[in-house]
């Protein structure tokens, strides 16, 4: 560790994804850089991060960004434009971490192993110029004359000043609280004169009424589409896959929509998801084909047929919620009977009633607007010599990579212009 100083040019509050690259960005400035770190390691979010595997972040142009970034991605040009994709894996490839690029554009390691991009990233941020202090709490921001000036922290139940020219909060959000993200740093930026938006989680399962998806538990159902109805208002759709939990519904598109439901569960709308499992056939199409197969299987049982149109689990749920009796020949099948199967195929319903909250969220939506921070240095447009990275932003995305992309590259931003702003 270096010689322990009280005064620096840089402290960063956070030792997550953000917190390390504007750690070490600043650090290979020139800046005395103090990382302050409420856990009792660096990276536990990244260490969870694509079950484990660690979705490095999404190889794609910035204007894919913009589209799966909310609610403002615009907000991030500078940053993206300061340090993006390439950037990020130059770092690991130079750390001898090999990557490989998925389906969707999703970028991981060889090794299939978070903790290699972590260790990486530490390897690449370690630096004699950076102290860093594990099992600290930061309590409150020193602030004179409306700017920062140092931080009060909380290191084993004793207290400590520590003075710089410049603090950037990376505390992350509230998702995943057991990895140290409790929301902290939303207080230390009220102390600090902004007002926050108010947190909820994105990126989140659903919650669904009745024992349906129960029954379906462990199902998961690729090339369909999900539409969200408010209030019996169609709202919002997705294409892809989804995944049925004892709890309810998960997969991609499910998580990718949880930042709307969640939303409108929280204005006590009423919010339905329909599954569409026949997506690539409209209703005139898919009865021909339903007719067609009946036809041609006159003698076979009606619980048979189904094996042409439905995975194997689902069958014993359509039959039930159809009332057919799976015995029935297929010639026996009336006009009205074939319209309730199509109707279902085209849209199985289930009501959302909730979502486990924080603890199973991926993200956190909400935080510090955008309107209070300069875009083009991270720092607060408030109170002079705060900055910010990350979580903490009110800037969220869809699942693939962007979130973490999103970190490092306001990190990076933030490291640098914390120390260059001050410095020059």
């Amino acid at each position: 560790m270096p010689e322990e100083v009280t005064t620096y040019d840089v402290i960063v509050i956070g030792a997550g994804a953000a917190g390390i690259i504007a750690a070490g960005r600043a650090a290979k400035l020139g800046a005395r850089v103090l990382l302050l770190e409420r856990n009792i390691q660096a990276g536990r979010k990244i260490l969870i991060t694509g079950k484990g595997r660690c979705n490095i972040t999404h190889d794609d142009d910035k204007s894919v960004y913009y589209k799966n970034i909310f609610p403002n991605g615009r907000f991030l040009k500078h940053a993206f434009n300061a340090f993006f994709v390439s950037d990020i894996l130059h770092i690991l490839h130079s750390q001898g971490v090999k990557t490989t690029t998925e389906r969707g554009n999703r970028v991981f390691p060889v090794s299939n192993l978070s903790k290699d991009v972590l260790a990486a990233l530490m390897k690449w941020a370690g630096n004699k110029n950076i102290n860093t202090i594990y099992n600290c709490r930061v309590n409150e921001l020193i602030i004179n004359d409306n700017k920062v000036q140092g931080v009060s922290a909380q290191i084993k139940n004793n207290n400590h000043r520590f003075f710089s020219k410049s603090v950037i909060i990376c505390t992350g959000g509230k998702s995943y609280p057991a990895t140290g993200s409790t929301g902290d740093g939303y207080k230390l930026a009220q102390q600090a004169g902004h007002t926050i938006k108010a947190p909820h989680p994105a990126l989140v399962p659903l919650i669904t009424q009745g024992n349906t998806a129960e029954k379906l538990q462990g199902l998961g159902l690729k090339n369909v589409k999900a539409v969200v109805w408010v209030n019996n208002k169609k709202s919002k759709e997705e294409f892809g896959e989804l995944m049925f939990a004892h709890y309810g519904l998960t997969g991609p598109i499910i998580l990718s929509m949880s930042r709307y439901v969640v939303e409108e569960l929280s204005k006590n709308n009423k919010v339905e998801i329909s599954i569409d499992l026949k997506p690539a056939l409209d209703e005139k199409k898919l009865d021909e084909r339903l007719l067609r197969d009946l036809n041609n299987h006159g003698k076979k049982r009606v619980e048979n047929i189904f094996r042409l149109w439905l995975p194997s689990s689902l069958i014993p749920v359509f039959i039930d919620i159809l009332k057919i009796d799976k015995n029935k020949a297929c010639n026996q099948l009336a006009g009205d009977e074939r319209k309730k199967i199509l109707m279902l195929m085209k849209n199985f319903r289930f009501e959302i009633t909730g979502h486990p909250g924080y603890k199973e969220a991926i993200i956190t939506a909400g935080g510090i607007p955008t309107s209070e921070i300069y875009s083009k240095t991270m720092e607060s447009k408030i109170t002079k010599n705060l900055f910010f990275a990350g979580e903490v932003i009110d800037v969220d995305a869809n699942t693939g990579g962007f979130n973490l992309q999103i970190a490092y590259s306001t990190g990076w931003l933030a490291g640098q212009e914390s120390y260059l702003q001050k410095n020059n």
